[in-house]
């Protein structure tokens, strides 16, 4: 509560401040390049030697129909995208180049999004935040420095819209398949008193979801208030999320979808002794609340300066029926027995705040950016037994199990120049300092084997230091070519930690090298990045998860991805209302010396080199567009090649003498919509439209988890098993088949 005073206080000051200097009489074209010069420092331009996407407020705005970011980004190159309920509303997921997406940095308005422990951004948490955005930068490989927890394969970064200077007011609504809907109201006072402006939007997005049960219900608001003077502008932005959605991310194995159907969810399921029954609130309950206070300064000509505080604050909870539990590890005695079901809450209360910076220089001959940011986090992770089956005692609201405490000190300092040696080569260095303090201490909810639960204290310190250099030649008007070398290292996460209490997990190192090419006339535009990623213990999935649903990671000594990424834009004319867009990734992605212990000799055999999980050797993206007279059609198509569920190379475990899949197949999604933008008097613009989602029906799983048994073949290999006394298992998140969602938005 301190630090939102403390916030409220600071843009009060400020706008006292300036209040009171002589009114100056400020042009919109002015107020434009001072909200262009907003976080820059950590965006690629021009001339940056690396690989990026950059997707536009109209590209956001023509995909927005309530799925989260992650779908509204499938269309850009490497990109793969999973919804656990199936629709692209709830938890849904995003890889780049098939790198996890806790190794994906994610900033707004250059402020860490990533949550500080799980590095992961859960974007059920920001239920359309899309509808505020300005435009997204996805950096693929290194990118440039950035805030936050370190860029290991990708960067997402974006910015929020400027504020408008015109009143507007806006409604969109969407409904569609699977009882999905979203309800949009948007506005801005356009510039008040030449000096001030606000604008603000209201979000209500709900979905019962493919999956059974895997409803959703979000909503949200967006508010930012401005003030512009001759060379400042201070923006005060608070955003809020509130998500309750049904379980649904333990998946269904290919025996259940079998007999129950694609739509199964296993989550909730308990049997009373005569009937087979899911607990109603299995739920996920969760609530993150956002502020940031921007301050962007025109010093001269050529510097200007960008600081910016933020808080937010993130509660809530998910609860669980779980069948069979060990009483003694809630810490709970009953004369009835040792075992029962019961339900169980996990807690999460934290805090993350801090600041970020950049004084930045402009030139004909080059671009300099100094920079950085210093952030902390403070969360404790609790839980609590709030009902067990034929229990004789009475349970304590409070009465909790386990409560463990994160903190985390995270501060980096970063110097960056594009600078032009000759006319038309220009060279790219960038040097980051980043230094990380995490702390955990308090009892767990792990038991050992002899029964003790377990408690996770660590003060883990982690310097890294991550350079960057690169060259980009401008051939001529048509032809580019760029090159560049990154390292970057990041610290491991706190369920690296719980996954390997009385071991210290290794912080992670890549070496990450691009070289790529570009075409671009009017009609015509074509792109090929070749990349090598080279990491030294670099943590991947094994497919396997833990009693909380969370991915299992391990480290392994070497592991690398290497590929291609071809893209291409092509109209006939350039009036033509035809477009073709493409793009092609193919990749090669293996772990070196995969190990594993066979359960009957106990000892390590070595795999070789092996397929690393959740990395499709090719990516394939099409978009057929038309524009004209205010309509607008596109046929958009997504191959995805064939993916691995763990890093062993086996395809498949034996149970019974039937062989069970441990890959993901490959798939072909397409999704076609149709639009039609219209005119009344008094409304500025009025549009209609439906999309229609896998559009063919395609049968087909994104997502999934899978572990297998070993035993030894008795020729210095391994058997994947199942047999009784052991546990393989593989389990995927279905998709859903073809759906619609018709769609109406109205601005004034």
């Amino acid at each position: 509560m301190k630090r939102i005073i403390l916030l409220g206080c600071l843009m009060a000051t400020s706008a006292i401040v300036f209040a009171g200097m002589p009114a100056k009489k400020i042009d919109s074209l002015k107020v434009v390049n001072l909200q262009e010069v907003q976080v820059v420092s950590t965006r690629a331009a021009g001339k940056t030697p690396m690989a990026y996407s950059n997707v536009s407020q109209k590209v956001l705005k023509s995909q927005n129909f309530g799925q989260d970011i992650p779908f509204l980004l499938l269309n850009t190159p490497s990109v793969v995208t999973s919804s656990d309920a199936g629709t692209g509303i709830g938890y849904t997921s995003i890889r780049v180049r098939g790198t996890d997406p806790s190794r994906i940095n994610i900033t707004a308005n250059g402020i860490p999004i990533n949550d500080a422990e799980s590095n992961v951004v859960y974007w059920v948490n920001m239920p359309d935040f899309a509808s505020n955005l300005g435009s997204i930068q996805i950096q693929r490989g290194v990118g440039t420095s950035t805030n936050g927890s370190g860029a290991f394969g990708a960067s997402i970064n974006m910015q929020t819209e400027d504020l408008a200077l015109k009143p507007y007011a806006e409604i969109n609504t969407s409904g569609g398949s699977y009882g999905t809907h979203k309800e949009t109201l948007k506005f801005g006072t356009g510039l008040l008193n030449q000096h001030w402006a606000i604008d603000g939007s209201l979000s209500n997005i709900g979905s019962n979801g493919y999956i059974r049960r895997a409803w959703s219900k979000l909503n949200s608001y967006f508010l930012q208030a401005g003030y512009f003077n001759k060379n400042t502008i201070i923006k005060f932005i608070t955003f809020n999320g509130n998500e309750q959605t049904y379980h649904a991310w333990d998946y269904a194995s290919k025996a259940q979808m079998d007999m129950y159907g694609r739509r199964y969810n296993p989550d909730g399921e308990y049997y009373n002794g005569t009937d087979t029954l899911y607990y109603k609130n299995q739920i996920d309950n969760y609530h993150q609340q956002n502020y940031q206070l921007l301050w962007n300064q025109i010093l001269s000509s050529k510097w200007y300066l960008n600081i910016a505080l933020h808080y937010t604050h993130g509660f809530g909870y998910y609860e669980q029926y779980k069948v069979g539990q060990e009483l003694n590890e809630y810490n709970l005695t009953s004369q009835l027995g040792t075992e029962s079901d019961l339900i169980r809450q996990a807690d999460m209360k934290n805090d993350f705040y801090g600041i970020v910076y950049s004084l930045n220089y402009r030139s004909n001959k080059f671009d300099a950016s100094i920079g950085g940011g210093l952030n902390r986090y403070d969360g404790d992770h609790y839980g609590n037994v709030i009902w067990v089956k034929n229990f004789e005692g009475s349970l304590l609201p409070n009465d909790e199990y386990y409560r463990n405490n994160g903190k985390k000190t995270d501060g980096n300092i970063y110097g960056k120049v594009n600078y032009k040696i000759i006319n038309g080569l220009n060279g790219y260095l960038d040097l980051q300092y980043r230094h990380i303090n995490y702390k955990l201490s308090g009892p767990t909810d792990q038991y050992d084997e002899s029964n003790k639960q377990e408690s996770l204290n660590i003060n883990n310190n982690f310097n890294f230091f991550n350079p960057k250099v690169g060259l980009y030649w401008d051939i001529n008007k048509h032809h580019a070519l760029y090159s560049s070398y990154a390292i970057t290292h990041k610290e491991p996460n706190r369920s690296n930690y719980e996954d390997n209490i009385g071991m210290t997990p290794k912080a992670e190192r890549l070496n990450d090298w691009e070289l790529g090419y570009k075409y671009s006339s009017a009609i015509l535009t074509a792109a090929a990045n070749f990349y090598y990623m080279n990491y030294h213990n670099q943590l991947v999935l094994t497919g396997a998860v833990d009693d909380k649903g969370y991915a299992l990671l391990k480290n392994v000594g070497r592991s690398y991805r290497k590929g291609i990424e071809l893209s291409l834009g092509f109209r006939p004319t350039t009036t033509s209302p035809f477009r073709f867009d493409g793009n092609l990734t193919l990749s090669r992605n293996r772990a070196k010396g995969w190990t594993v212990t066979p359960d009957d000799t106990k000892d390590i055999i070595n795999l070789g080199n092996t397929p690393l999980a959740f990395s499709p050797n090719i990516i394939l993206n099409s978009a057929l567009t038309f524009n004209k007279s205010g309509w607008n059609a596109s046929l958009q198509g997504q191959y995805i090649g064939k993916q691995y569920l763990t890093n062993t190379g086996f395809k498949s475990y034996t149970e019974n003498g039937k062989d069970i899949s441990m890959m993901l197949d490959s798939y072909f999604v397409a999704n076609l919509s149709l639009d039609y933008t219209f005119k009344l008097p008094h409304i500025k613009s009025i549009t209609a439209g439906i999309t229609i989602y896998n559009l063919l029906s395609e049968k087909y799983e994104s997502n999934g988890l899978a572990s297998a048994q070993f035993k030894s073949d008795g020729k210095g290999g391994v058997i994947a098993y199942q047999d009784a006394g052991q546990y393989s298992y593989a389990v995927f998140s279905a998709q859903a088949p073809a759906n619609f969602i018709a769609r109406l938005s109205i601005s004034f």
